[in-house]
């Protein structure tokens, strides 16, 4: 490993007096540390070595911090970047993250906070401030180690692609990283796979089920409690921030969280600290914080459910996972590994495989429950099914799915002569669209103005019933040309 001295890290700030205090505190944490006062000095600098860490002001005489990590991104240099902002200004630390920084802080800097940032960006502990948990015996973010979130991510789709890059990315950062997705999409199997790739890969992963907790009990079941705080606290108890300390803090379901735990929660994220229920003084914490939600939060906000500050802290990186029904050509892939992992697990060998017919009647059904559907489907086929092939019946699936009704729905009706209830081979054929763009724009049109008119023309509420944002629902009404009674945009 390497030693403390051999850590090299550049502070870039303008202002002397606080520069200095940086260089102190790093040098009495055994850094070798270099400074700069402006972008191309701190630039140059750069080019004439390497360093582990690079730690800037926003605001600089000749551009700011975010011009710092462009350069860096660009040039494809692999230090680690730390950026200071002014407090309040919660839009640069979101800008800085989206940049490539791996953490931020505001002003004024409590120095406790920083060397902890800076141990962290590091791989290190400090003795004192923040403590770190002995690491597992397993060790899944360990080199070498597998990495069985992401391995869980069957398929070659676009969209599984794209879900994949972005974990790869994000992992490398603290930035908080909300998954949107509907349920059953594996919005936890992303979250853990961002864990077990990220630096933090051998420390805790804590998920929480922000919708099972009932409400009286979140406080204490956040922050922890000491014995005798109230009646029934007969011993100190950790809360969830202090078991992920050091690793990962995944907050499923978090549109359900109350608003009164919302503004509790804010501040902990904000402060990097937690006060037990019971104690005087605040615990310092270093968590990275993943949520997810099946919800439209920028709906929730409007609406008045969900803290616009708390989201705009949250939502710094969206991952968004596609249902099944998106990347229905994965199906093949995906069901080979879940019957691998389930016939394993079940103590079968060989695992059984899908009938062509199984598997044609698997691709025409819409998964509203999607791999998490998909997974209990196979359960239930491995246990009825005869022999080492599941049959189509084995599904237990119904003979006219509900994607043949909705395709239905959607097609021109067949004309079907009635001497033809009896001779299939005599159905009219379905005739194609001459123009596909003009067909489908008329059937979207036709959906937004019946959700509109479900919802007496509230386009949130029209919207969030699809899955879609007000910026979204605006878009396509103004590309298609649907019109309704002149309404407020919170209307």
């Amino acid at each position: 490993m390497t030693t403390p001295s051999k850590l090299r890290l550049l502070v870039v700030d303008d202002e002397p007096d606080l520069r200095t205090l940086y260089e102190l505190t790093l040098l009495r944490e055994g850094y070798d540390v270099e400074s700069a006062d402006t972008v191309a000095e701190a630039w140059a600098t750069l080019q004439a070595g390497h360093f582990n860490l690079v730690i800037t002001d926003m605001r600089l005489p000749d551009g700011s911090g975010l011009d710092l990590l462009r350069r860096l991104e660009e040039a494809g240099r692999g230090e680690k970047a730390m950026v200071i902002t002014a407090y309040g200004s919660a839009e640069n630390a979101v800008e800085a993250l989206k940049a490539g920084a791996y953490d931020y802080l505001t002003k004024p800097v409590d120095l406790r906070q920083f060397r902890a940032v800076v141990a962290s960006a590091l791989g290190r502990s400090v003795a004192g401030d923040l403590p770190r948990l002995r690491a597992p015996e397993t060790r899944p973010g360990a080199p070498g180690a597998p990495r069985k979130a992401l391995d869980r991510l069957a398929g070659d789709s676009t969209a599984l692609q794209q879900v994949r890059a972005l974990i790869g990315k994000v992992a490398r950062s603290m930035a908080p990283v909300l998954v949107h997705g509907e349920s059953g999409t594996g919005k936890e199997l992303v979250a853990r796979a961002i864990h077990e790739v990220s630096p933090r890969g051998a420390m805790p992963f804590v998920a929480v089920n922000c919708g099972a907790i009932p409400e009286a009990l979140l406080e204490a079941e956040f922050f922890g409690y000491r014995k005798g705080a109230f009646t029934g606290a007969n011993e100190d108890r950790e809360g969830f921030f202090q078991a992920a300390q050091g690793g990962t803090l995944f907050l499923d379901e978090i549109g359900d969280l109350p608003l009164a735990m919302q503004s509790k929660l804010l501040r902990a994220i904000q402060e990097r600290a937690v006060r037990p229920i019971g104690e005087v003084s605040e615990q310092a914490v270093n968590v990275r914080i993943v949520s997810a939600t099946h919800r439209d939060l920028t709906a929730e906000v409007q609406g008045g459910r969900f803290r616009q500050d708390l989201f705009y802290r949250l939502n710094v990186i969206q991952i968004l996972v596609p249902p099944l029904r998106e990347r229905i050509g994965d199906l093949p892939i995906i069901c080979a590994a879940v019957l691998a992992r389930i016939a394993a697990d079940a103590g079968v060998s060989p695992a059984p495989t899908l009938a062509p017919q199984a598997l044609e009647h698997l691709l025409r059904y819409p998964f509203p429950g999607n791999v998490r559907e998909l997974e209990n489907l196979l359960h239930r086929a491995l246990a009825l099914c005869a022999g080492s092939v599941i049959e189509r019946a084995d599904l237990g699936l119904p003979e006219d799915s509900f994607a043949d009704s909705a395709r239905g729905a959607l097609e021109p009706q067949r004309s079907i002569a009635p001497a033809t209830l009896a001779a299939p081979a005599d159905l009219v054929p379905t005739p194609l669209p001459g123009d596909l763009a003009a067909y489908l724009d008329a059937v979207e049109r036709e959906i937004l103005e019946r959700a509109l008119q479900r919802h007496r023309y509230n386009r949130t509420a029209a919207g969030a019933s699809m899955g879609l944002s007000l910026r979204q629902m605006r878009y396509r009404m103004a590309r298609l040309g649907v019109g309704g009674p002149e309404r407020g945009d919170g209307d």
